[in-house]
């Protein structure tokens, strides 16, 4: 992989947390390097580590060994050169869309009249013009996540960060959102990086899919997901795809 593509590259990561009786490693010996204008996901028994590795990224929880960079500087810290979209939409009740979405820019200290010219933009971009005045409690599921992914994109950042964002979703709007998701990331060229529960979630998704080890976590393997979009989930390759990386998670849980 040439190195100046690469936008967020993390090296020999270790994460572990005290306990009474010592400390206990939830992640270790973890490596990735993810490419500028990739759609990674990240797949892995439940407990392996991901939502952390996510947190890590986002700068919300320190590593305790290893290394984070975003465009080769270290992660400190959250910064806007990373956007955390989260499955519990995490939206202001008492702040309408457009003021949600504009959360970021505020804390930037950006004008107001700009502020609106590029919350509109990202309004508009995830489907909820005419919605500008609504207020949480008035969105469906849906809608309330295209806010959380309008507010994340407003800061413009180098890096998405996704954590289970159609997780608490049903089935039919859960398919309608991830091809939303895929058209925003094709205008928005921007860099996903994606944790689900969901094998069919992430090969109908991703460039490449990350399968962690149960705990402590680290890359048992690494997929690329080579089928032309829009993917096809009852086609022979997408369901062969999809049993194969099933039955690697299932070899992990039996212990196989």
């Amino acid at each position: 992989m040439d190195g100046h593509d690469v936008i967020l590259s993390i090296k020999n990561l270790k994460k572990t947390f005290p306990k009474d009786d010592g400390a206990m490693v939830a992640i270790e010996n973890f490596n990735l390097d993810v490419k500028n204008g990739d759609f990674v996901c990240i797949l892995g028994p439940s407990g392996c580590g991901k939502t952390t590795l996510l947190r890590m990224v986002a700068g919300l929880e320190p590593l305790t060994s290893g290394s984070m960079k975003v465009k080769g500087e270290d992660i400190e810290g959250p910064g806007s050169d990373r956007g955390m979209v989260f499955q519990e939409f995490g939206l202001f009740p008492w702040r309408n869309v457009k003021k949600n979405v504009e959360f970021g820019l505020e804390l930037k200290g950006i004008p107001s009249e700009k502020r609106a010219e590029i919350s509109q933009k990202y309004v508009e971009l995830v489907g909820l013009k005419g919605f500008e005045r609504s207020y949480p409690k008035e969105l469906s599921g849906g809608m309330k996540q295209r806010v959380g992914i309008a507010r994340a994109l407003a800061n413009d950042p180098a890096v998405l960060l996704m954590d289970e964002p159609f997780g608490a979703l049903d089935a039919q709007t859960r398919n309608q959102m991830q091809m939303e998701l895929l058209r925003i990331w094709k205008e928005t060229k921007k860099t996903v990086l994606f944790v689900t529960h969901s094998v069919d979630e992430a090969v109908f998704l991703a460039d490449r899919i990350v399968v962690m080890t149960s705990r402590p976590g680290t890359v048992k393997n690494l997929w690329n997901i080579d089928l032309p979009r829009p993917r096809d989930r009852a086609s022979s390759e997408f369901i062969a795809l999809r049993k194969n990386i099933l039955d690697e998670l299932e070899v992990q849980k039996t212990g196989a």
